[in-house]
């Protein structure tokens, strides 16, 4: 189509819509009633439907200075308060707390928010701004899909009908003329995905004045009100205030907390016209990611009087004098402090450091973070492998140039199999720009058997008892060095070497079969093999940090291919292999918080003239993808762990579908803490097995992920089993 007959179909849509909006002017107009019989909630819905996504996207930028006065009431506390994210140890005696913050925003959309606490005060120890947690709660875009990503579905969604339920309340005049319409929402279903409320619509623009909802995240239900800006000004589109009721509970805490905001906004840039017309795609984000702030933050009382936005009600200056007057106490009796306080003191100073989530800022040496050590949360359990625990801690250390070290040990144990695992993944980019560096890996792989028992298990058949072979004969210690490049962008070529050694002590083995296997397994086996590995996204978004390159997300799958030979002799390799793997990775965002995702691969081991290990890369158990929602998709379930070794070749694929509402009615008390429902398939074709199938139906909540399946191999022999991992502070 050419442009000329474009542009006047454009102006013909242009001149439709103008006309319909002078009809609804006029018949508002002559109407001398308003009542909420005197309109159709279903056609003052369809105008905010199709005027949310313009002004979802209609602000490109903005600064803004955010004050956030904050008040806890900790009605019920016990020991797994620490558990909560980011809370503090309470003191004794005190149950309520404020803090306030004065706070520099710029915002540059799609949705990047760069916040920088200016100044802060308040009654909370070691005072700190707002977690994560509760900041996601002041950047709300009201016109998305979502009210809170991945959370919470917007009743100003286009989708949304099909969710809610709408009903015109009152209609009263709003300034400039224009009638307001308070229209009440409320969920067709019970769910946590769902909120209610109401709001208030202007006509003829459509845009919102204001909103009131409720809604749950996690472990929190959350009251919100937002006050928006009025029409024709700049601020028409974005929050003005905010007032958030939240109540925590959690295993018998119970705290009330409520969120006082105001914006006052001093530059806001809107879409121009032009900017509605498509553009080159652009990969290189950096303009969107770069930060305007620096923390200098001012936590002195006395200079905190120019930055308050909103006045201190009496019952909050009563707060900040019962704090003075506690603080001069304990000052006093630290005076007078006695060894059996400085053990009390230990004691809980170590209590915080087990149960609390710690970064230790470490001077000229780096960053440690990790998990609580003692954390129900960090356990899984399946019917195959029975309950398992796993416990990850990150060290970082930012060098001159931008140039990174990170060094990530991961260690756990399996209580059925009752082994320790552990691995060490580090790496360091010395040329940040083009992320080159080095990259090395070491860990304990999983038990596994030579080449040469792949010779008795091809007389078998499909119901192959694995106990008879007595197959975990070796213990795997390996080591990957890798030199790692990305070429261009998206396209990352990494050469080195992989090492394995693996040991069959003879003392470990059954009196029966000692003698037997004793020149068959030497008990000792090298391997060194060189290996490249190449993966391509096309489409790689990213932006640069300093020195740095940070990739984000594709369109697009993840390509790799990795492949390795062992030659014998080689730097002392006992034997002799070569593994080809292709892998192909891909996960696909679509509306309303529904997600596919996707995994294809193959691989082979050949030169099978001596005794190797069948040890692949991507075909392993407990080799989990990266960038999945969940830790039960990408991965076969009820598939034995003695089988990822019985092949020197495979095919599989995997899938999974999430999506708020799938299967399950929504209308059960039990069952609206479902956020997610999912649908697992997935299929492998091998030796012994043409093929073996996995389905699955799974449901994710704010503290689990659950997931039952069901698998058949060669159409002849069906299993059921199920996982459950610990989800809650990790979404």
């Amino acid at each position: 189509m050419s442009r000329k007959y474009f542009k006047l179909i454009l102006a013909c849509i242009l001149g439709l819509l103008f006309q319909t909006q002078q009809l609804w002017a006029n018949a508002v107009s002559n109407s001398t009633a308003h009542t909420p019989q005197s309109f159709c909630v279903d056609s003052i819905m369809n105008n905010v439907y199709f005027y949310a996504p313009f002004y979802k996207t209609a602000i490109t930028e903005y600064d803004a200075d955010l004050y956030i006065k904050t008040k806890l009431n900790i009605l019920r506390k016990n020991l797994f308060i620490r558990y909560l994210p980011s809370m503090f140890r309470p003191k004794h005696g005190m149950r309520k707390y404020i803090i306030e913050t004065y706070n520099d925003l710029h915002y540059k959309a799609p949705d990047i928010y760069d916040q920088k606490i200016k100044a802060i005060t308040g009654t909370t120890p070691k005072l700190k701004g707002a977690s994560g947690n509760v900041l996601k709660y002041f950047h709300i875009n009201i016109y998305s899909d979502a009210l809170i990503k991945d959370k919470l579905i917007s009743p100003l969604s286009r989708h949304a009908r099909k969710y809610y339920n709408y009903e015109i309340e009152r209609i009263d005049k709003g300034v400039g003329g224009h009638l307001e319409f308070t229209i009440k929402f409320t969920p067709k279903n019970k769910s946590y995905q769902l909120v209610r409320g109401h709001m208030i619509v202007s006509d003829k623009v459509w845009s919102i004045r204001e909103i009131h909802f409720f809604g749950r995240t996690e472990y929190i239900s959350v009251n919100w009100r937002i006050q928006m800006g009025e029409v024709g000004r700049p601020d028409e589109f974005l929050p003005k205030n905010y007032h958030i009721d939240a109540t925590m509970r959690f295993l018998w805490n119970k705290i009330k907390g409520s969120y006082e905001a105001v914006m006052r906004y001093d530059d806001i840039k809107q879409k121009e016209l032009c900017e509605l017309k498509p553009k080159k795609r652009n990969y290189d984000l950096t303009e969107y990611y770069s930060l305007q702030y620096q923390d200098t933050v001012n936590k002195k009382e006395r200079d905190f009087d120019k930055y308050r936005m909103l006045p201190l009600r009496s019952s909050e200056e009563q707060l900040y004098e019962e704090f003075y007057k506690l603080s001069d106490s304990l000052e006093i009796k630290k005076l007078d402090q006695t060894s059996q306080k400085k053990s009390t003191a230990f004691w809980g100073e170590l209590g915080d450091f087990l149960l609390n989530k710690n970064t230790l800022n470490l001077y000229e040496v780096g960053t440690i973070r990790f998990s609580p050590i003692i954390n129900p949360f960090l356990f899984s359990y399946s019917g195959k492998d029975g309950l398992r625990y796993k416990h990850k801690i990150k060290y970082n250390r930012l060098f001159r140039g931008d140039r990174v070290l990170r060094v990530t040990p991961t260690f756990g144990y399996n209580f059925k199999w009752r082994e320790f695992y552990w691995k060490v993944h580090s790496d360091f980019n010395y040329w940040p720009q083009k992320r080159t560096g080095i990259e090395l890996n070491v860990g304990r792989g999983n038990r596994i058997y030579s080449s040469e028992v792949l010779d008795d298990l091809k007389g078998q058949t499909d119901t192959i008892d694995f106990n008879q072979f007595n197959l975990n004969y070796f213990k795997n210690l390996y080591v990957d060095f890798m030199h790692t490049w990305e070429v261009s962008n998206g396209l990352n070529v990494d050469i080195g070497i992989s090492g394995n050694k693996r040991e069959s002590p003879k003392s470990s083995l059954p009196d029966t079969i000692a003698n037997q296997v004793e020149e068959r397994f030497k008990g000792r086996y090298v391997s060194v093999a060189p290996r490249v590995r190449i993966s391509w996204t096309p489409g790689q978004y990213y932006y640069m940090n300093g020195k740095r390159k940070i990739n984000l997300h594709s369109e697009y799958p993840t390509f790799t291919i990795d492949w390795e030979r062992s030659i014998k002799g080689f730097l002392s390799a006992t034997g002799a292999h070569e593994r080809l793997e292709v892998d192909v990775q891909h996960k696909i965002p679509l509306s309303m918080m529904r997600t596919f995702y996707y995994r294809l691969g193959g691989g082979k081991f050949t030169n099978q003239e001596q005794i190797y290990f069948v040890d692949f890369v991507y075909f392993a158990k407990n080799n989990l993808p990266e960038g999945w929602n969940d830790d039960i998709g990408g991965t076969f379930q009820i598939l034995d762990r003695r089988w990822y070794n019985a092949s020197q070749w495979y095919l599989r694929g995997n899938m999974v579908y999430e999506a708020p509402f799938l299967l399950l009615p929504h209308i059960r008390k039990y069952t609206r803490s479902v956020i997610n429902e999912r649908i697992y398939i997935n299929a492998l074709l091998m030796n012994q097995m043409h093929p073996y199938i996995e389905l699955g139906y799974g449901i994710g909540t704010h503290i689990f992920d659950l997931g039952l399946f069901v698998s058949n191999a060669n159409w002849k022999n069906t299993s059921l089993g199920f996982k459950i991992t610990f989800e809650l502070f990790n979404r």
